[in-house]
């Protein structure tokens, strides 16, 4: 794990301890957990998106070299 520093309003820092408190976990864990669910909901930006498509670009080979152009008629072939 990484150490960081974090400063909370002192009304934030009130919720905080008494949630963990509740929970039975410290402020810690119940932050990293925090953190996860904010992740899991928020949808990524456009940028985002663009470097996960890159990721797979040139990744994986074909028996055609073609397959962008005739796409469309190489899945008619498949499904009949």
């Amino acid at each position: 794990m990484i150490r960081t520093q974090v400063q909370f309003e002192e009304a934030q820092y009130q919720k905080v301890k008494e949630l963990a408190s509740q929970q039975q976990i410290s402020i810690a864990a119940l932050i990293r957990q925090a953190v996860d669910q904010f992740f899991m909901t928020t949808k990524p930006g456009k940028t985002g998106l663009y470097r996960d498509a890159m990721k797979v670009v040139g990744k994986y080979e074909a028996d055609h070299h073609d397959i962008s152009e005739k796409h469309d008629q190489y899945l008619e072939e498949i499904y009949r």
